[in-house]
């Protein structure tokens, strides 16, 4: 079978399903290749309850995007999404199809549809934001962040650090509430 360039197979769906032998036998058969879009899968060590492709099944069908992060770093969508996107030219490139494979939804859907319309990542200021938070305690950046945009606020807990400095910083960017897309 011949790979059409924008041919991409997606296989998604909850836990214990059978995803990933189905995938390894369609890949099998259609030359195609996996990526992993499972969101424990990509960190290395992480091999317990993770249900990663065994051996066999790797040297079987190529899989990409498994063990690629390091646990103590924060892998993100929009990381996802540039793996995804060199995975698959390189599947591309030597006649072969893309099975995007695994149940983070989050993933997929910033694959296919992308997520956030708003400004680029900007570390300077998250950075910034991030050393308030630690001057200043986590509770005062999200005082600042339920004056500013209580509704997604009361969302998210008064712990969430990601969360409130992303929605600080968006509000700071663009003069406006965070909305989740």
């Amino acid at each position: 079978m011949r790979s059409e360039s924008r041919t991409l197979v997606v296989i998604l769906g909850p836990t214990g399903v059978g995803k990933s032998g189905i995938a390894l036998r369609l890949a099998a058969t259609f030359r195609g290749e996996i990526i992993n879009a499972d969101s424990m899968q990509v960190y290395r060590g992480f091999d317990i309850g993770t249900d990663k492709p065994s051996a066999a099944d790797r040297a079987a069908v190529p899989h990409h995007l498994v063990d690629v992060a390091d646990p103590r770093e924060q892998f993100t969508a929009a990381d996802f999404v540039s793996g995804a996107l060199k995975a698959m030219a390189v599947i591309r490139d030597h006649g072969g199809i893309p099975f995007i494979v695994g149940g983070t939804g989050l993933y997929i859907k910033a694959l296919l549809d992308g997520l956030f319309p708003g400004p680029g990542r900007n570390e300077e200021v998250r950075s910034r934001l991030e050393a308030e938070a630690v001057r200043d305690g986590l509770g005062a950046l999200y005082e600042r962040l339920e004056k500013v945009d209580p509704a997604y606020a009361r969302k998210i807990r008064a712990r969430d650090r990601i969360r409130i400095v992303r929605a600080t910083w968006y509000y700071y960017r663009r003069g406006r509430p965070y909305r989740i897309i």
